[in-house]
């Protein structure tokens, strides 16, 4: 299995892990890849709504050097798309090969020839193209980036058939004083700015203490608006993984552990006691958590 960067049917870049046929040896990253390609391999894999962002008949070598980066020289047709969907097609062929521990940031060619902006809409690709870089930004108004900070937090959306996923959202937020783990719940709890994506969180969810990392736990003390249910102690299962989610992708967070008021007496929705830290889960969208 493994994990592709799709759009789905509100123009947003969602991973969604699908089964892809055993590739030839060396030739998982490259097959990947052909994988994001529409029209092609990946076709009749699409979950219902979702669609792939490099430009169809594109072919492309890949060269993955020491220190990370990769690559990737396209054919020409890489330039038949229309302006509006140079971000997915940049922010999809980077975060899907960023899933592979091996490459740390992608480079765009054309030909043999570098790219140093994207060739239809000039997006800046600089030295290459990363995580850091962002995905489905839901700010593009901020005109002073400057005193901010790019934080990307998890939220939920539903196809046709009424199943949900999570999408990854990158906000620009302010440099407070706060930690980022506070700032990224607080971001949580205002919710997305769009209406095609969901929110969960009680609006008045707060901290009562900073959260607490020690050996890639973070833990984190609320107060009683985190539960869905006060009566059961219960937390709903999109609050849940959108913290987890969104925290685990701040670097030297691996598992999170939630508490209420310093008590950890709570319970998800199918009843279970939340005894254990909470990992991230190895693929965001399955279907399952």
């Amino acid at each position: 299995n493994r994990e592709l960067y799709l759009v789905d049917k509100n123009g947003y870049v969602v991973p969604q892990t699908l089964a892809i046929p055993t590739p030839k040896a060396n030739e998982t990253v490259k097959q990947t890849l052909e994988y994001l390609v529409k029209d092609g391999p990946v076709t009749n894999l699409l979950p219902n709504g979702f669609r792939a962002v490099i430009p169809a008949n594109t072919t492309m070598t890949l060269d993955l050097k020491k220190d990370g980066t990769a690559v990737i020289d396209f054919s020409k047709e890489m330039k038949n798309y229309a302006k509006e969907e140079e971000r997915q097609i940049v922010e999809s062929i980077a975060w899907t090969l960023t899933q592979f521990t091996e490459i740390k940031q992608v480079q765009f060619q054309i030909n043999g020839e570098k790219l140093a902006k994207m060739p239809v809409g000039g997006t800046p690709l600089g030295e290459g193209v990363s995580r850091a870089n962002g995905i489905n930004f839901d700010d593009e108004q901020v005109a002073d980036v400057t005193n901010t900070k790019p934080v990307t937090l998890y939220f939920m959306a539903q196809n046709n058939n009424k199943q949900q996923y999570y999408v990854p959202v990158t906000r620009r937020v302010a440099e407070g004083k706060e930690n980022d783990y506070a700032t990224i719940i607080d971001e949580l709890v205002k919710g997305p700015i769009h209406q095609s994506l969901l929110n969960d969180f009680n609006p008045g969810v707060k901290l009562i203490t900073n959260p607490k990392l020690q050996d890639g736990n973070l833990t984190l003390n609320f107060n009683e608006n985190i539960f869905v249910n006060p009566d059961k102690n219960m937390i709903s299962n999109y609050v849940l993984k959108s913290l987890v989610l969104s925290l685990t992708e701040k670097k030297g967070v691996k598992n999170i552990s939630i508490e209420v008021n310093g008590k950890a007496n709570l319970i998800d929705e199918k009843g279970g006691k939340l005894i254990k830290p909470v990992d991230r889960p190895e693929n965001v969208n399955t279907g399952s958590f």
